[in-house]
C-alpha cells in the first residue's frame, strides 16, 4: 500500500520512513517544501506541530490536493483537546496520541489496508456524513478549548446530515462506518447521534423532533472539551476524584451553550440532564420521574447503549445483544416502555 508522509522536520520524516519502509511503499515531503511526486497514495501519515499557523496552512494546501485519500493518520505528541480537534478539523481519520509507536502505526495501517474492492456508493455516502459530523465536533471542541464562540449552525447542520444518512442507509451501516473510521469522544458523539435518530425514526416521531434529537446528541458531550484527555482516555477504572471530574461535563456543556441564541431550551435541558435517572440517582441535579422530559429519556438510552458498543483503545465493544440486556437490567432508572421500544433499534436495525 503506497503511504505518503508529511512532516515539519527532516528528523521526523527520517524516523517515519525508518518505521514504515520495510512494510510499505513510502513517499514523503516536508511541509512548506517543494512539491514532490506523490504517486498513487492510499494513506497519509502526518507528524507536525499543530500549534503553528505555518504548519496548519501548509497542511491545508497539501491535503486539498490529496482529498481522495481516505486514510489520514495524524501523530500528535501533545495529549490535549486542542491538538486532537485541530487534527480532525484538518481532515484526520485517525489520531494517534503520545510518542510515536512503530507497532501501533504499522498495525493501524495494516488493519485498514485496501482489500481490492472500492467502497460502494452507499458506504461513501455514510462516511461522508460521518466526516461532516466529525468536522463539526472538532470545530466545537476547538472553540471550547480556545474560549471562542461555538458554531452551533454547523453542528445542527451536521446532525441533519447524519439524520438523512440514517434514514437512507440504516443504523447498522452507520455503526460500522463510525467504529471503523473514528475514535474517542468523537466516535461516541457520532454513535449517539445515529442511535438517537434511529430510535426517533422507529418511534415515528415528527421530523422536527428528529432534528431536536440529532442536535441534542451532537451537543450532548461538548462539556468534555473541559476534561483532560488523560482522564477521558484513561486505560482503566477512574478513581473517585477522576469520576467526579468527568461528571462535571454535563454542567460545563450547558454553561458553554446557554448563551447561544441558536440553542433551544430543550436542547440545553438534554445537554445538562442526559445522565439523570428516573429514580433520582443520576447527575448533576438528581432529577427524577416527571421532571425528566421525553427528549432526555430517549437521549439517555441512546447514550448508554452507544457507550457500551463503542470501541476504545482500552475497552473492547460488547455486542448489541449484551448492551440491550444491560439496558433492561437498569430497573427503575430508565422508562421501561421506552427500553422495550428500543429493542428493535438495538437488535435489528
Amino acid at each position: 500500500m503506497p503511504v505518503h508522509l508529511l512532516a515539519d522536520s527532516p528528523a521526523k520524516l527520517t524516523a517515519l520512513r525508518t518505521m514504515l519502509e520495510p512494510k510499505f511503499a513510502v513517499t514523503s515531503e516536508m511541509l512548506g517544501g517543494a512539491t514532490v511526486q506523490r504517486g498513487d497514495v492510499q494513506a497519509l501519515v502526518v507528524r507536525a506541530d499543530l500549534r503553528t499557523i505555518e504548519n496548519i496552512c501548509a497542511l491545508k494546501k497539501i491535503l486539498k490536493t490529496l482529498s481522495k485519500v481516505r486514510r489520514r493518520i495524524f501523530l500528535v505528541d501533545e495529549t490535549a483537546h486542542l491538538h486532537v480537534s485541530q487534527a480532525y478539523a484538518l481532515g484526520a481519520t485517525r489520531v494517534l496520541l503520545g510518542p510515536v509507536n512503530q507497532a501501533r502505526l504499522l498495525a493501524e495501517l495494516a488493519e485498514h489496508a485496501p482489500c481490492g474492492s472500492a467502497p460502494s456508493a452507499d458506504a461513501r455516502g455514510v462516511q461522508a456524513a460521518a466526516s461532516i459530523g466529525e468536522a463539526a465536533l472538532a470545530s466545537m471542541f476547538t472553540a471550547v478549548a480556545t474560549g471562542m464562540p461555538i458554531d452551533a449552525a454547523s453542528a445542527k447542520s451536521a446532525g441533519s446530515a447524519i439524520a438523512d444518512s440514517i434514514a437512507e442507509h440504516g443504523l447498522s451501516d452507520w455503526l460500522a462506518a463510525v467504529r471503523r473510521h473514528h475514535e474517542g469522544t468523537y466516535q461516541h458523539c457520532l454513535l449517539v447521534t445515529g442511535v438517537a435518530v434511529d430510535f426517533g425514526l422507529s418511534l415515528g416521531v415528527p421530523k422536527a423532533d428528529i432534528e431536536r434529537l440529532s442536535s441534542a446528541a451532537m451537543f450532548h458531550d461538548v462539556g468534555k472539551a473541559k476534561i483532560p484527555l488523560a482522564v477521558l482516555d484513561k486505560p482503566g477504572r477512574l478513581d473517585a476524584s477522576e469520576r467526579a471530574l468527568v461528571e462535571t461535563h454535563a454542567v460545563a456543556g450547558y454553561d458553554v451553550l446557554k448563551g447561544n441564541s441558536l440553542i433551544s431550551a430543550e436542547i440545553l435541558d438534554a445537554v445538562r440532564h442526559h445522565h439523570e435517572f428516573l429514580d433520582g440517582s443520576g447527575y448533576p441535579d438528581g432529577l427524577c420521574a416527571e421532571t425528566i422530559c421525553d427528549l432526555v429519556r430517549i437521549l439517555t438510552i441512546s447514550d448508554i447503549f452507544s457507550a457500551l458498543i463503542e470501541h476504545r483503545p482500552y475497552k473492547a465493544p460488547i455486542s448489541r445483544e449484551d448492551a440491550f440486556a444491560i439496558l433492561q437490567g437498569l430497573h427503575g432508572k430508565l422508562e421501561k416502555p421506552l427500553v422495550a421500544a428500543f429493542r428493535d433499534v438495538a437488535l435489528n436495525r
